[in-house]
């Protein structure tokens, strides 16, 4: 074996121990963090898995709390339990879905109104094209065709209006439930 490729082989094994210097722990949710750097102060010390250097950690390794900071210039966040920067995300949040859901039932009612306007039109062709006494065919089951008696007539030219009614006048009013 030459001697420069057993130097690289040495060089290489030595950067490969820095690889192995992680830390392992659960976090609050129950998964598994690796990392380089060691776990927040948050983390219990029976929630830790591995450390560098050893396969269970150990007392000494655990960071130490902060004793020297007294305790009246924490925020009053910490104090009271709650943080007031997660209050007012969450509130930015609950914002944006009332104004997402806004913003859904506008779109939705838009397209109700331009359903109305669609079927207030076809029922006045249908209207008018019953009224002007021309012929009608149709198609029935069998596919013959089939023109409309003066019954059949005036049951579409009522069914027609009926739509008018309906669909061309003013939009119902939908109360909530």
């Amino acid at each position: 074996m030459n001697v420069f490729t057993l130097v690289l082989l040495c060089a290489s094994s030595l950067f490969s121990a820095n690889a192995l210097a992680q830390w392992q722990w659960l976090d609050a949710q129950g998964r598994k963090v690796y990392s380089d750097l060691p776990p927040p102060v948050q983390v219990p010390a029976d929630r830790i898995l591995k450390q560098p250097g050893s396969a269970k950690p150990s007392a000494a390794a655990q960071p130490a709390p902060q004793t020297t900071a007294p305790a009246a210039t924490a925020p009053a966040s910490r104090n009271s339990g709650v943080d007031q920067e997660l209050q007012a995300r969450k509130a930015a949040e609950e914002a944006e879905k009332a104004k997402r859901e806004q913003a859904e039932t506008a779109a939705q009612e838009k397209k109700q109104a331009q359903a109305r306007q669609d079927n207030c039109t076809r029922a006045k062709a249908a209207q008018a094209a019953m009224a002007d006494g021309r012929l009608i065919a149709h198609t029935n089951a069998q596919g013959e065709r089939v023109f409309m008696d003066d019954a059949a007539r005036a049951a579409e030219r009522q069914r027609a209006q009926n739509a008018i009614t309906t669909e061309c006048g003013p939009a119902p009013v939908q109360r909530p439930q």
